[in-house]
């Protein structure tokens, strides 16, 4: 017998609409298998002379939770960390934006890379010279959540193709 949060659960799920979001790669990105179910696809980014380290991009799907754009904006902004002290709120850019029938809201701040390694790790990423690039795409399934990090060299070399890989997202039914 289900409880009624059960049953108001499983009738969200079979409720929400078919389909994914789609996307397609920048010509020499590289796809890499994903760490966990949560993630719907990985892409190695290849560091441009002089940087140490590549950058990657991971879009995540949490089965249509996972939280609002501002909430997730907000997290992804406090994994920087400014090395004057300063807000990095006080640095991040935000835009919202309407690409293919899809409200997409992204943030892009650089800093001192600070996520934690894994979720609830208590190891810390320490990685100054750092840039956030992430997105939140709302589409009828639920939000998707796109985060790419690396060198702020690298990243600023791939800014070309950030934009490319932004326009394609489209959902497909």
């Amino acid at each position: 017998m289900h409880t009624l949060t059960q049953t108001l659960v499983l009738a969200a799920v079979l409720l929400q609409p078919a389909g994914s979001l789609g996307f397609s790669a920048p010509a020499g990105w590289h796809t890499r298998p994903a760490a966990s179910s949560m993630r719907v696809a990985e892409f190695v980014v290849p560091k441009t002379s002089g940087d140490t380290d590549d950058a990657e991009l991971i879009v995540y799907f949490f089965g249509g939770s996972g939280g609002g754009a501002d909430a997730n904006i907000d997290r992804w902004i406090g994994q920087m960390q400014q090395p004057d002290g300063g807000a990095s709120k006080d640095k991040a850019r935000r835009d919202a934006q309407t690409i293919n029938g899809l409200k997409v809201t992204t943030v892009d701040v650089s800093g001192t890379y600070v996520a934690e390694m894994r979720p609830g790790a208590a190891e810390h990423f320490n990685k100054p010279g750092y840039r956030l690039r992430a997105a939140v795409v709302e589409t009828p399934r639920g939000a998707y959540y796109i985060k790419m990090t690396g060198p702020a060299k690298t990243m600023a070399a791939a800014d070309a193709d950030w934009k490319k890989f932004l326009s394609t997202l489209r959902f497909q039914a």
